[in-house]
């Protein structure tokens, strides 16, 4: 994807915080126990689309609380479009994609630590 513009990174910051409020109150009827972020919002340049990613912790269910959300993505939206109907000319369709960057921090951390406690050999 190319550089955004400065328009299609004010709307998906808008839309970043709306859907983090959202997800903060709602979030737990659509995946139960999770805490589920909001990492990212990249936006068409036509702000037709945006493409949400999420990040799930509390959970070991990710992939199914993500598939949980995918099915609420037009209440999601709905829920949405009240929130910007201000802001926005239309209420973008919404993508929904697990962000797995601290799942990989992790386990790259592991194979650090793993590569630290290996005895050196001498050269």
């Amino acid at each position: 994807m190319g550089i955004e513009s400065k328009r299609q990174q004010r709307f998906a910051g808008v839309i970043q915080q709306d859907l983090a409020e959202l997800f903060q109150r709602e979030g737990n009827s659509w995946a139960p126990g999770a805490f589920i972020t909001v990492t990212k919002v990249r936006v068409t340049p036509d702000l037709a689309i945006a493409r949400v990613y999420l990040s799930f912790l509390n959970t070991k269910t990710a992939k199914e609380d993500l598939e949980q959300i995918r099915k609420k993505t037009t209440e999601i939206r709905f829920k949405l479009g009240t929130r910007i109907k201000n802001q926005a000319r239309i209420v973008p369709q919404l993508e929904f994609f697990l962000d797995d960057t601290n799942e990989y921090v992790e386990h790259m951390d592991k194979l650090f630590d793993e590569i630290s406690k290996e005895t050196r050999q001498p050269d």
